[in-house]
């Protein structure tokens, strides 16, 4: 990600070491750091204009009127990021000294509308599974990758960071790095194996001289190095246009599938908790809500007098 302000070289060298921070320790995708880096870049402006010149200058009060600005023609849930950012941002600098205090922490998040995940039926997740190319070693990268993403559930971050080490395709398991530096060991079902085990032995090797890099990503891109978070949105929309009438798809409506269809057919919810890394269990219960809907949907279509 190209970072460039044009603020002191203290404020510079201070964001540049918290987005190091983000990406080295707790291994944030690109899409949040991207996010991040905006919303910094916002609140460095605001800075400049009320006359701050560092981050110890910051109060709460200051803040508070940053975010009553912003909220003036955005979306609740891009204000509460915004407010999560900055929270994060001068947590980091407290820890290293930087601030006594967290300007932001006493800022309180608006109050969302929690919408249910979008999710895929199993007949639009057959279609998906079935659109790349096997003939290329792009397309056997591609059935790989969603194969991997829809029987794993990992976020596309934790996918784009898999080395081949990390994977056990003789038990059937992976081993991810998710949030906060976090590692868990994730399932994949046999189709998925099975899909990986053809990419790695055909696919891989070819799209590997293509590129030089440090270790051996799992996923590589048409240059031979690591496939981007980035990437995978682009590959999924690619498949989105070529299937007509499919419903927009990101890696989370993968996530989302993968939890949905696991309640739908009885998985326990502390279970499936553990294998999306939630680290509290009403993260995955907005998934039960899903499963209700469903119920309903089947109650209705099936019983003579519903």
């Amino acid at each position: 990600m190209e970072q460039k302000h044009a603020d002191s070289p203290v404020i510079d060298h201070l964001v540049d070491l918290y987005m190091q921070y983000l990406a080295v320790e707790k291994r944030v995708s690109d899409h949040t750091l991207d996010h991040y880096f905006s919303d910094l870049e916002q609140f460095i402006e605001f800075m400049r204009r009320e006359g701050r010149s560092s981050f110890d200058q910051i109060g709460h009060v200051d803040v508070r009127t940053f975010v009553g600005r912003m909220a003036r023609d955005r979306e609740k849930k891009t204000i509460a990021r915004k407010i999560s950012a900055l929270r994060s941002f001068f947590e980091f600098l407290r820890r290293e000294g930087l601030v006594e205090q967290n300007p932001a922490k006493g800022v309180h998040l608006p109050k969302l509308e929690r919408r249910l995940p979008n999710f895929l039926y199993i007949d639009a997740v057959e279609r998906l599974m079935g659109a790349p190319d096997l003939s290329t070693p792009l397309g056997l990268r591609d059935k790989a990758l969603l194969e991997l993403l829809y029987a794993s559930g990992v976020r596309v971050g934790e996918c784009v960071g898999l080395d081949i080490a990390d994977l056990d395709l003789e038990v059937g398991a992976a081993l991810v790095y998710g949030k906060g530096a976090k590692e868990r060991y994730v399932l994949l079902g046999q189709q998925a194996i099975d899909a990986l085990e053809r990419y790695l032995q055909d696919a891989w090797p070819v799209l590997r001289k293509q590129g030089e890099g440090d270790g051996n990503p799992l996923f590589l891109n048409h240059r031979g190095t690591r496939l981007s978070d980035r990437s995978v949105r682009r590959i999924l929309d690619k498949y989105v246009v070529q299937l007509a009438g499919m419903q927009k798809v990101s890696p989370h409506t993968l996530r989302h599938t993968f939890a949905t269809h696991l309640l739908d057919n009885g998985a326990d919810l502390r279970v499936v908790q553990e294998l999306l890394g939630h680290v509290s269990l009403s993260s995955t219960q907005i998934y039960t809500h899903t499963t209700r809907e469903h119920l309903e949907r089947v109650y209705t279509m099936a019983h003579p007098r519903a």
